[in-house]
């Protein structure tokens, strides 16, 4: 399986989106600081992910998340629990 995550900074409410073929390893690098891109932005929460059986599926998918319309599309897929926990902007 390959996975399509996102993942949301509980310091600074920011988001992450990342595909890997192992999921729990991943979130596991990003909690534990072994990740660059997030070590100084945890901790971290998993929000969303998505499963495909192709890997040539993931990042596509990845590339659409991280565009204006894909963040747009997450938002809205999210509505609710960005409503209960929303960043220190939005509060």
């Amino acid at each position: 399986m390959y996975y399509v995550y996102v993942l949301r900074s509980v310091r600074d409410h920011g988001f992450y989106i990342g595909y890997p073929s192992n999921l729990r390893r991943r979130f596991r690098q990003h909690s534990e600081g072994n990740s660059l891109a997030t070590s100084h932005r945890g901790p971290w929460k998993l929000i969303y992910y998505e499963a495909y059986l192709e890997q040539a599926d993931a990042p596509g998918r990845e590339k659409y998340f991280k565009s204006g319309a894909g963040r747009r599309f997450l938002r809205s897929q999210l509505k609710n629990y960005l409503r209960k926990h929303p960043s220190k902007e939005a509060a």
